[in-house]
């Protein structure tokens, strides 16, 4: 197996510091795994970007770096089993930035997003899985389909939130909540309040100083004292207005 000492002192002092910044800050959808006693063989888990036929999946990739690393590009395979154009059946991977685009400059960062972005489009007219090649330009909704049956047989599913855990915590919720109104309900019972519709036991002057005023027992029946002397005033004002209209008839004659 390869180690860091095949590998010359100042790449090896740059990969740590492009493995470091990998690892702290890594690209969107792409984990890399650092070996410190290996850094010719670079480990990446690539997530399938959403929208894709790879979507949901977790693929498994490695890129091996030769001696005259970064004179020369690195070699990058899938280890994951995937159905794609550019990838071939042994998972090589097949692009320009591997190959003639490469530049010494070029950091790990730019290859595992360039490598991501090959699943969003492939490349069907330099394809190293003549079939998917094909069925992609001839057939997409074929090809996608077999995409995806590769992506759910082989690909490890992407981690996914506990189920049930915003349930459980709404039916947490909702329990606190019944407790608490149960809480209250029994403290308020438990306290004495006036009606709303009982009499002021209380008056103000003209001075502005309350003075207490009697209020009229009630009955048995439920009507209060002062209900009863408003309707006793109102049948004496009743009987005079029925003298009075008799005053004006005997007047007539």
């Amino acid at each position: 197996m390869a180690t860091n000492e095949n590998l010359p002192p100042n790449v090896i002092k740059q990969l740590a510091k492009e493995l470091k910044n990998l690892d702290e800050s890594p690209p969107e959808g792409i984990k890399v795994g650092v070996n410190d006693d290996d850094f010719s063989t670079i480990y990446a888990d690539v997530e399938g970007p959403a929208g894709t036929p790879y979507e949901n999946g977790v693929f498994r990739m490695k890129l091996l770096l030769s001696h005259d690393f970064p004179h020369s590009p690195p070699k990058g395979f899938f280890l994951t089993k995937i159905f794609h154009p550019n990838i071939a059946t042994n998972g090589e991977i097949c692009v320009n930035t591997l190959k003639k685009d490469w530049n010494p400059s070029l950091g790990l960062r730019h290859v595992l997003i360039v490598v991501r972005c090959l699943l969003i489009e492939p490349f069907p007219e330099s394809a190293l899985n003549e079939q998917a090649g094909k069925m992609l330009l001839e057939n997409y909704e074929e090809y996608a389909r077999h995409a995806r049956l590769y992506t759910g047989i082989h690909a490890k599913p992407k981690p996914k939130f506990k189920s049930g855990a915003i349930s459980e915590s709404t039916t947490a919720l909702n329990v606190d909540q019944t407790n608490t109104e149960q809480k209250s309900t029994a403290a308020g019972a438990a306290l004495t309040l006036p009606s709303p519709l009982a009499p002021s036991t209380t008056s103000t002057r003209g001075n502005g100083q309350e003075q207490p005023v009697a209020v009229a027992p009630t009955t048995d029946t439920g009507v209060s004292g002062s209900q009863k002397k408003e309707g006793g005033l109102a049948k004496v004002h009743a009987d005079k207005k029925k003298i009075d209209a008799r005053k004006k008839s005997l007047k007539r004659l």
